[in-house]
């Protein structure tokens, strides 16, 4: 059987996309329409919150490129980052993201290591390692603070919803043991490229775990942003606010899961009007505030794009040292 022409795979693949995500709009389409009415009647103004909100939701890319930045050094000590550039370079990245399966983001990251000395193949690890504690994350704490919150019930109508991230954190959690990942890579790389991956390029397991509860520190700004945008919508009480944000979190884990989608278009919403409407949300408001953190959150990436304008180191300095 012949292989499918590269021209072919991109039809397919972006077929495949386009079939994604005009299904999800329009089950979030129905879910809005079935209460436009109660919608209509929230008559939502401009509120002070939206542009808190925003300000949040940008501000936590900045601090992932960081965390990003620390993974390169730490694995290329000789050949460092800067923070401002680790910073500008993951913030140019994320706005590549709706590119589905996040290629945009990794041919950006590649294509500077390569102007800038770096190994390919080490970039393509950190990026591994950058989506695998992202992921954690993102569902690990929310899991724990969804179930310790409202327990099991919220998935009892919706067990898709933890049994994917879930089964995600089996691959994922083999990357936090240095040998586990680098047995994992290093065959390809020894039929592919005809050689060994250095192990310095594989971090330790307490260096992995470190890293992983600092990304949990983008989650959380993320999560406040989040509680403000429902603050405008609904009566939000201190209690509410980690069940808030690690439903946040773990519907944007979701999204990213759904690779074909760019950005998890649609898919975030869902989750979120799901995790929402589970403990007592009308469903008008959840479809409100699921469309309201949507619509912030692309205004935040407008914001990051002058924001990268900002921080990039200017282009006759060096980026790393």
């Amino acid at each position: 059987m012949s292989r499918l022409s590269p021209r072919t795979r991109k039809v397919i693949r972006t077929t495949v996309t386009v079939v994604v995500v005009v299904a999800v709009a329009a089950l979030f389409a129905i879910a809005l329409a079935r209460n436009w009415a109660a919608v209509q009647e929230q008559h939502l103004s401009f509120d002070a919150r939206y542009v808190f909100a925003v300000v949040v939701f940008s501000a936590a890319v900045p601090v992932s490129g960081l965390l990003w930045g620390a993974i390169l050094n730490r694995l290329s000590p000789d050949h460092r980052v800067s923070a401002r550039a680790a910073m500008a370079l993951h913030t140019s990245s994320w706005l590549l993201k709706y590119i589905p399966g996040q290629v945009g983001s990794l041919v950006n990251k590649v294509e500077w290591g390569r102007r800038n000395g770096y190994s390919r193949v080490l970039i393509v690890i950190t990026f591994i390692y950058e989506n695998v504690f992202l992921q954690l994350a993102s569902i690990v704490p929310s899991v724990v603070i969804i179930l310790a919150t409202v327990g099991y019930a919220v998935f009892e109508n919706n067990v898709a919803l933890l049994v994917l991230p879930l089964l995600a954190l089996i691959p994922l959690g083999l990357v936090i043991d240095r040998r586990s990942f680098h047995r994992v890579l290093d065959l390809p790389s020894r039929r592919m490229l005809k050689q060994p991956l250095p192990e310095e390029y594989f971090l330790p397991r307490r260096t992995s775990l470190a890293l992983f509860v600092g990304f949990i520190v983008p989650r959380i700004i993320n999560g406040i942003g989040f509680v403000l945008i429902a603050a405008t919508v609904i009566p939000v009480e201190p209690a509410d606010w980690l069940y808030l944000g690690a439903s946040y979190a773990f519907a944007g884990a979701i999204g990213i899961l759904a690779v074909l989608v760019p950005s998890g278009l649609g898919v975030r919403e869902a989750v979120t009007f799901a995790l929402l409407v589970a403990v007592g949300v009308e469903p008008a408001q959840a479809v409100i505030i699921s469309l309201l953190a949507r619509l912030l959150s692309t205004i935040a990436d407008a914001v990051l794009a002058l924001v990268y304008l900002v921080i990039r180191p200017p282009a006759q300095k060096e980026a790393v040292s």
